[in-house]
């Protein structure tokens, strides 16, 4: 029913001729009548039509209309649905009072006069209306809400503009269309279908977009609804199926950023509430793209800087097989402070491997700093409890409040001869031919939170031997305790077989997608 459009009306009555009467006065007034003669047959066809308004007779052959009445009311379904009870023997002012009592909207007593009536029809569908009106506001407003929510949820861009459309088709029960620029620079396109609930990606020109932001917006932010003609729209969508022009929002939120487009079928015609509702949908979707965005851009600029701060490449080395991984946490923008390093030294090489305690760019700065305090460390005599100690001297003093754990490995690849220290790192795993994987023992405390002396041992590494080495984040899961963990990794260890390239990223993969940044060294003495 339209505001103030014609309202179908169920006209309840046993009598012929006053059946006929009001519903001759209603469809003279432009409604469209339904009738019944019954109580039983009343309540049928107000849930099977769902008229507007029921103008009900209260003495009725089977239900009193006072019953009919509570029935309506007591419906969820029809519960909204206005009664307009009618007698011309229940008459008395307590009659009056227990029509209303029992959920009628509106009581008239016998004799009627057709002004009254139409009178009396009428204040009761501008309540219903405006009821309607705002009953369907505050469930698009709360789909709203729920949308916005969802769309600050997605992980993906297509994911994103997939649940813009498919909100907003829902929202306003019609077709919806988006069109947005992720940061890699291709349009993308989808499609909603209400109906089905079914959600496609189409094809879009190049350039498409971007022509109709400079038309509506230019170059400015802003948000403003525009109908687009259905030539033009049929250039920017060759395959749209929409016979009529379109109306669209464009909405950018910033200078210099790619605008969105999110258009609907306009039939039928939009109301003021509508625009208003589409307005809200196109400012939360261009906020949602411009977030993920962002966050596309600034884990680039992360990692770009995270694998700065790694080694470049390295060394091929003469009897070692080598293999290493770093892999950033999926969800986590920020740089964080795992580090790997390989440094040949004369006849032996040096791997150590460390995490720098948070995800920050001060963490990166600090694993920076530790590398370079380590490379300075093993200019001279190498010594890799004193080198400890260094790195633990330079957190107490340049960074009080920060913590690191480090393990250095130094072996010789002629003679399997190693040395290992271990400042409150995971143990490396030793694993003899034939696949005997082992931790080595525990260490020393972790750098940065008192003196210590740091212990060396010395191990053999047969030929053929191999010893992984890896972060803490390969292996800690929320809700699974370390051990088990730990027991995977160093059963995976078992499987190493000739490429320790394949085994690194099998051994990842294994542990699935990791919340922390993943630090790996893996070497077989050959």
């Amino acid at each position: 029913m339209a505001d103030g459009g014609q309202a179908t009306v169920l006209v309840v009555d046993d009598t012929p001729t006053k059946l006929y009467i009001l519903s001759s006065w209603l469809r003279r007034a432009g409604h469209h009548v339904v009738e019944a003669t019954g109580g039983l047959e009343a309540l049928e066809k107000v849930r099977s039509v769902r008229p507007d308004l029921v103008v009900l007779d209260v003495r009725l052959p089977d239900l009193s209309g006072y019953e009919v009445c509570e029935r309506i009311k007591a419906d969820p379904a029809t519960s909204a649905i206005p009664v307009i009870q009618i007698s011309g023997a229940a008459v008395t002012a307590a009659d009056r009072a227990l029509g209303l009592h029992r959920g009628a909207d509106g009581y008239l007593a016998e004799p009627v006069e057709p002004d009254e009536f139409a009178a009396t029809v009428e204040a009761t569908l501008r309540y219903y209306r405006a009821r309607q009106r705002s009953d369907r506001l505050a469930r698009r407003l709360s789909a709203l809400t729920d949308l916005t929510l969802a769309l600050n949820a997605a992980e993906s861009f297509d994911a994103l503009l997939a649940t813009a459309v498919a909100g907003a088709g829902r929202i306003l029960d019609r077709r919806a269309g988006a069109l947005a620029v992720p940061a890699d620079g291709r349009t993308r396109r989808f499609t909603a279908d209400p109906a089905t609930g079914e959600v496609t990606a189409r094809s879009v020109p190049p350039g498409a977009l971007e022509q109709l932001a400079e038309q509506v917006l230019e170059d400015r932010p802003g948000t403003k609804l525009h109908l687009i003609p259905i030539k033009e729209w049929s250039r920017v969508a060759p395959d749209t199926i929409a016979q009529r022009d379109i109306v669209a929002v464009l909405s950018r939120s910033k200078s210099g950023r790619p605008a969105i487009c999110l258009g609907v079928d306009p039939d039928p015609d939009l109301d003021e509430d509508e625009r208003v509702i589409l307005r809200q949908i196109g400012q939360a979707v261009a906020l949602a793209v411009d977030s993920l965005r962002s966050y596309a851009e600034e884990h680039a600029i992360a990692l770009t800087l995270q694998r700065s701060l790694l080694p470049a490449r390295v060394p091929e080395v003469d009897g070692l097989d080598l293999g290493w991984r770093y892999r950033p946490a999926l969800d986590n923008v920020e740089v964080g402070g795992d580090f790997y390093e390989v440094l040949e030294l004369g006849e032996q090489v040096l791997v150590a491997i460390g995490d720098v305690q948070g995800h920050s760019l001060r963490a990166a700065t600090v694993m920076a700093e530790l590398r370079h305090a380590l490379r300075a460390s093993l200019l001279g005599r190498v010594d890799l409890g004193e080198s400890l100690a260094l790195l633990n001297d330079v957190l107490r003093r340049y960074h009080p409040r920060m913590t690191a754990t480090v393990c250095l490995v130094l072996t010789e690849p002629a003679t399997g001869r190693t040395l290992v220290a271990n400042a409150g790192h995971i143990p490396p795993v030793l694993v003899e031919p034939g696949g005997h994987p082992r931790y080595h023992a525990f260490g020393n405390l972790l750098l940065g939170v008192t003196h210590e002396t740091y212990r060396v041992d010395e191990v053999h590494i047969p030929p053929g031997g191999v010893l992984l080495m890896f972060t803490d984040g390969l292996v800690e899961d929320r809700g699974v305790p370390l051990e088990e963990s730990l027991e995977v990794a160093r059963k995976s260890a078992e499987t190493i077989g000739p490429d320790l390239e394949e085994f690194a990223d099998r051994l990842i993969e294994s542990f699935g997608a990791r919340e922390d940044d993943v630090a790996l060294v893996v070497f077989r003495r050959r």
